[in-house]
């Protein structure tokens, strides 16, 4: 007896049940009924559940077995828990579709008419929008402008293919600051190392290189509209972008390459030539009628040459609406295209270095000038006195009928005849009082400071930092203001750069179009 219970054989140990586990068969509707009894247990106080899987823990002798007991006790709850919210969004999807009053189509038809953001919001509800706001429809019309940087390419390519054929609209980049009434002078040139003073953004709360890269559009950021053989840009009729720091030539013409019905292109502070930005409009875009450029650093680009002018004028008949803004332009070439463009109603000429005004001579009385309804030369540091007072007679002999909105004011006052730099800040030689009995329906702006205001602006140019602004869109003067708001717009080499004339390659009265040599500034991107 002894040896039989000191024999080794006797002493098998007993298998692990982990050796041979116990694999229930069970039916569907078995599971059925175990998973309802199992719930039931939902209902009993939590320290017995815990004290009855302690006793079952208990139970199994070999440590494997424990493991494997808590692992699967883990793996069921994370599937209930799974199980249970699919089954709360399904529900809650049904109960939406049934109490939502509108059907799908009306659905994505409200969907559409909401701004990009707010359709991002909606999508995220509940599965019901989530798939009305797929609709490439929805994204007709695609605005991811922002404060401060927060959308980067993959943003912009997600929308854009969602869109597919449908876009229609494509609003990109920085715009600082909140919306201001129509009629100030908000800036729109912005760059991202001043977005801190604007918005109290700090690069600093990204945690690391690539996550400040993250939300920077790049010169990629518009090569989705040439994807799928230029599908997405084939019917784009809106484009506008603004401040994209890293925006290129080649990037910005390779857009409006795959954009041939644009209607509407709107360019600010964007680091881009305006000849060769012209040059591809006229080349691509043949049926625009709505031209915004602003330059991002006013007075440097003097790229615009008289060949480019007369391409746009003969390759864009139908544009409507011309705004150049911060640029080096000439008189002779500014002629060129009013006296060209034959349907031009709305002309900004704002903050531009050189003109000095004598383009509008003879201009209203024939076609080519005589159809515009909004004039803004506001801040032309060359606009003279004595080409505002022509301006003005020749309004009250008859030119220029359809003039509804002229806007000729300066911060620093009017140049004078013979030397630009002596300001003249008195209106007495402008018959102004005269033309507003006249012309009762002309909303007419032409705001100076007192006299001695320009040379205590150049001792605050000299104590200050100077910042890249200028004026608003042209969407934005649309409708006449008389606020009387002044507005500073000035860069480091921009109006002060330069104690000539600023015109003198085009002194002749009769604005012969000169060949020009090669040797002129050509732009440089800073």
């Amino acid at each position: 007896m002894d040896t039989m219970l000191h024999s080794p054989s006797s002493m098998a140990k007993r298998p692990c049940p982990s050796q041979n586990p116990r694999i229930p068969n069970l039916n569907q509707l078995d599971r059925d009924q175990l998973l309802d009894t199992f719930l039931e247990f939902s209902d009993s106080p939590p320290f017995a559940i815990d004290l009855s899987f302690e006793r079952l823990l208990e139970s199994r002798s070999c440590d494997a077995d424990q493991t494997k007991l808590i692992d699967r006790a883990l793996q069921l709850g994370s599937v209930l828990l799974e199980a249970a919210k699919r089954s709360a969004r399904k529900r809650a999807s049904k109960h939406n579709s049934l109490t939502w009053a509108l059907p799908p189509d009306l659905t994505i038809k409200v969907f559409s008419m909401l701004d990009t953001q707010s359709l991002c919001y909606a999508a995220a509800t509940c599965s019901m929008f989530n798939k009305c706001a797929m609709d490439p429809s929805c994204y007709a019309n695609i605005d991811l402008t922002t404060v401060v940087p927060k959308v980067n390419n993959a943003v912009v390519s997600t929308m854009i293919h969602r869109a597919g054929k449908a876009l229609q609209s494509l609003k990109l980049g920085v715009v600082p600051g909140p919306t201001t009434p129509l009629g100030s002078c908000q800036p729109l040139v912005y760059t991202i190392r001043n977005s801190v003073d604007v918005s109290n953004f700090s690069w600093n709360d990204k945690r690391s290189r690539q996550g400040k890269e993250s939300s920077v559009l790049t010169r990629s950021c518009l090569s989705p509209l040439g994807g799928n053989s230029g599908a997405p840009g084939t019917l784009l009729r809106r484009l506008h972008l603004y401040n994209i720091e890293r925006m290129d030539n080649t990037s910005l013409c390779g857009a409006l390459v795959a954009c041939p019905f644009l209607l509407d292109l709107e360019i600010v502070g964007l680091h881009v030539e305006l000849r060769q930005t012209l040059q591809s409009v006229s080349a691509n875009c043949h049926l625009i009628e709505r031209l915004f450029f602003e330059s991002s650093k006013t007075g440097r680009d003097d790229s615009l040459k008289s060949p480019t002018c007369v391409g746009l004028m003969t390759d864009c008949p139908h544009l409507t609406s011309l705004a150049l803004r911060g640029f080096k332009l000439h008189d002779y070439k500014v002629r060129i295209l009013l006296k060209g463009l034959r349907k031009l109603k709305y002309v900004d000429f704002s903050t531009s270095y050189s003109i000095t005004g004598a383009f509008l001579r003879n201009l209203g009385s024939n076609t080519g000038g005589n159809l515009l309804e909004v004039l803004i030369l506001r801040d032309c540091m060359h606009l003279k006195m004595v080409e505002a007072t022509r301006l003005m007679t020749a309004v009250l002999a008859g030119d220029f009928k359809f003039l509804k909105h002229l806007d000729i004011s300066n911060r620093e006052g009017l140049a004078s005849e013979n030397d630009w730099y002596h300001r003249c800040y008195s209106t007495s030689t402008i018959p102004i009082r005269r033309v507003l009995e006249e012309r009762p329906n002309l909303c007419l702006l032409a705001e100076f400071p007192p006299e001695g205001s320009y040379a205590d602006i150049d001792q605050m140019f000299d104590s200050e930092p100077y910042s890249d602004i200028s004026l608003p869109s042209a969407s934005q003067m649309s409708s006449p203001s008389s606020d009387g708001s002044m507005f500073v717009s000035f860069s480091e080499s921009s109006y002060n750069s330069d104690h000539g004339s600023g015109n003198e390659d085009a002194r002749d009265a009769g604005y012969v179009i000169y060949d020009e040599s090669s040797d002129e500034v050509d732009y440089v991107a800073v």
